[in-house]
Formats: structure tokens, sequence, C-alpha cells
């Protein structure tokens, strides 16, 4: 496994298990498998309803709490200071653990800013080892950013070989914020799997197109939580570190960039309302 070292000096895995879809009562096996297969860092969200899946599975799993990493997302339900406040306790109740690795606002909307007070108070509190956000466009996350103390560790945004955030990357880098990848298979759109580009590059190696796209961002520096139900791509998707794509392969998946998102923009209006009404 490689690390990538936060602004806070916490390490953490560039490879973890990502939940988003994984029903509850599937949860705990499925991140059972997972550890079982090596991963030792698991990504949920309050939005998931699968903490609990996740809290019983460390907890049974026989990994030192130690040496695994948990994050966590606080909903837009839960924003503001007092509500994100009272939800990180639940957060750690469900998990079944003391504190979490990292602690991230999931979406740019609502009181971002209480919410992200309370979180800082969780990090000196000890409740979390570092804070970030997720899905945070260049100007929000700019925004918050110049406002607080504790800078944002990680930005957990769409990424992926057709939308590679190459802009997003440079002002990250500013800030000295790791990008985080969700949707690092961009769930099959664009006919990902049968990609000519990947799968070309895949069979110099006799690697899968999913290993190639993994092996991609991996070596951008981009931290990747890929998902899956079945043991079987869990051990492909966790096998990625024993090849290195050359500068030529580098070049030619590069090409493959859109420049835009796949399933939602934080400029559409109606993209917003849906998002702000998940948990009413």
């Amino acid at each position: 496994m490689e690390y990538v070292k936060l602004n806070n000096g916490v390490e953490m895995p560039i490879l973890g298990y990502g939940v988003y879809q994984v029903t509850p009562e599937e949860c705990e096996r499925c991140v059972s498998d997972a550890i079982a297969a090596g991963y030792r860092s698991i990504d949920t969200a309050q939005a998931y309803y699968n903490e609990e899946g996740v809290g019983n599975a460390i907890r049974a799993c026989g990994v030192p709490r130690e040496e695994l990493f948990i994050t966590t997302k606080v909903w837009i339900s839960n924003s503001g200071y007092e509500r994100a406040k009272t939800s990180i306790d639940e957060s750690l109740r469900k998990l079944r653990t003391d504190y979490v690795d990292l602690l991230l606002i999931h979406q740019p909307f609502g009181d971002y800013y209480g919410t992200y007070r309370a979180m800082e108070e969780a990090y000196k509190a000890g409740k979390t080892r570092a804070i970030g956000v997720s899905n945070f466009y260049p100007d929000r996350f700019v925004d918050l950013a110049e406002f607080f103390e504790v800078k944002p560790v990680v930005n957990q945004v769409e990424t992926h070989v057709f939308n590679q955030q190459v802009k997003l990357l440079e002002i990250m880098k500013e800030y000295g914020t790791r990008v985080m990848s969700w949707g690092p298979f961009a769930e099959g759109r664009n006919d990902f799997f049968t990609n000519e580009t990947l799968g070309t590059i895949g069979a110099k190696y006799g690697k899968s197109v999913a290993q190639v796209a993994l092996r991609f961002l991996i070596q951008r520096g981009i931290i990747v939580i890929p998902k899956s139900t079945h043991r079987e791509r869990m051990e492909e998707n966790f096998n990625v570190f024993d090849f290195e794509l050359t500068g030529e392969d580098m070049t030619a998946i590069g090409l493959l960039d859109k420049g835009e998102s796949l399933f939602f923009s934080h400029y559409d209006p109606e993209t917003v309302r849906f998002l702000i009404n998940i948990g009413k």
C-alpha cells in the first residue's frame, strides 16, 4: 500500500474502499470482505445510511483500530454548528469508535461555515484526526479555506479519466489539499469499461480497464476509493501497485479528459434543490 501525507502530517492510504450505494444490509459483509482483501481505508457518510454496518465490521474485523483509516461526512440536513456537532457524535456512536480519521463536509450547501467550525472543534478535541470537504468547486473551496485556521486536508470530488480535475488540482496544491476521487470508474458511463485506450494500455501489463484507471489517478497523487460488492472485484481493484504507467501511457489517458462532470453541476439550481431536500 502507498500512503499520502496530508497537510497536517497524518498519513492516509492512497487507495481505500468506498461504501456509497452499498445497502445497510450488505455493508457489514462488504466492509469485512474489503478489510480481509487488504483495504485499511473505508469511506462512508451520514447520507449513505450505512455507518452502523461499517462500525460493526471494523469492530469485528480483528485489525487494530489504529491501523484503520475511517472517513465519514456531515450531510446538508446536519449543517450548521449545533446540528453538525450533534451529528458528529452520532456518527461516532454508529461507527462504534471514539474518533474518525477524516471528517468531511459532504456538500457545499446550508450553513457549511458553521459545520466547519464544529469540525474544527471536533479536530481539536481528538474526535477526528483530520478535516476536509467534499464536492467543493474551486470558488467555494477558496472562500471556505481563507476563513479558517485549519485548512482542509482533502477535497473529495468527482474525478476519473473523463473528468480529470486539472484546474482544481492546481488550486488544491496552493493549499496543500489532496484531491480524493469519488466515481473513479465514472460509474460505467461513457462506455468506461470498454474504452479502447484503457483496454489497449491494460493489455500491455495484463491489467483490466479498472486497474489502469485507478493506476492513472494514483500516479497523479489522487486518493481513490473504488466500490464493489464483489470480493473478487475488491481484490482486483486493490492489485494496482505492481505496475507503473509510462509517460506515454499517462499522456494517452490524459487525452480522454472532457473537463466536465458526467453527473451534475452545482451551478444548476435544480441540482441544488434536489440535494438540499435529501434527508429533510
